[in-house]
């Protein structure tokens, strides 16, 4: 899936050929990969992909994960001057779109840590681009929440409104879903997660609670439903997600931490 990925990422940048490579013949060249502005690093998986297929050495002094700062040394990358300046861009392209997620992510992690509560993304992702930008969230510290609809059932305020009595659907869906697969459902307010708790989900999503709200629920499944897993959603910013941390919920999902992340600055400079 990955070598397809970066197949289809240069493709899109070279098209029918690098016009630059027409002009003059190539030569031996070294290039670096430095950091401009600070952040976590993403995206070495995704450009090892791209070594490997066009053919060029690339030296990492640096790993996922990583904090970097600014002016940091990022990798070298060795190949003759047409595949360097062919793959640029791409390679660019990748390693900053990833930190920057990982960066933005890890922003919120460092803030939650100290609770124990689980950082999740979600499905808000660009088109084409799910496995990429769920990646470099956990790249950043976060775990990933579900790929797609085939590994939860997840059932949103959406989907309520097509069930009758949600003790009888989710008693039919442990018949008809994977054994292994867990049933989360969308709760908007107290008596919605009492009535999902009691009716056997695995997961109550709180959604747009107040903190006040998710203590109250907290508490009520620590007495009650021990074993059902909290988690907390809706508009969570990085200055709100500490409040929300200290209820006790299991964990926090946000779609900001792709789609409101920031591009972070990283360059190749020829020697």
């Amino acid at each position: 899936m990955i070598k397809k990925f970066v197949e289809e990422v240069l493709a899109e940048d070279v098209g029918r050929g690098d016009l630059y490579a027409l002009v003059s013949a190539a030569v031996p060249a070294s290039a670096k990969i430095i950091a401009k502005s600070s952040g976590v690093f993403s995206g070495r998986v995704y450009g090892d992909a791209l070594a490997e297929l066009e053919g060029f050495e690339i030296i990492w002094h640096t790993d996922d994960g990583a904090d970097f700062k600014k002016g940091d040394l990022l990798a070298q990358i060795k190949g003759d001057s047409h595949k360097l300046l062919r793959i640029e861009r791409t390679l660019l392209n990748m390693i900053l779109h990833a930190s920057s997620i990982s960066t933005y992510t890890n922003a919120f992690v460092r803030i939650i840590a100290p609770y124990g509560t689980k950082l999740l993304d979600t499905r808000k992702t660009r088109p084409q681009l799910r496995v990429f930008e769920k990646y470099a969230t956990r790249m950043g510290g976060a775990v990933n929440h579900r790929l797609g609809l085939d590994d939860c059932l997840m059932l949103k305020d959406t989907h309520l409104k097509t069930i009758d009595d949600i003790t009888i659907f989710v008693a039919q869906a442990r018949k008809m879903i994977p054994f292994t697969s867990k049933i989360e459902i969308e709760a908007e307010n107290m008596e919605q997660a009492k009535s999902f708790m009691a009716a056997g989900a695995d997961i109550v999503m709180c959604d747009n609670m107040s903190t006040e709200e998710l203590l109250e629920v907290v508490r009520y499944k620590q007495e009650h439903f021990p074993n059902i897993l909290l988690e907390a959603s809706g508009n969570i910013s990085l200055e709100t997600i500490e409040s929300y941390a200290k209820t006790g919920v299991d964990a926090i999902s946000s779609g900001a931490l792709i789609h409101q992340a920031k591009w972070i600055d990283i360059s190749m400079k020829m020697d």
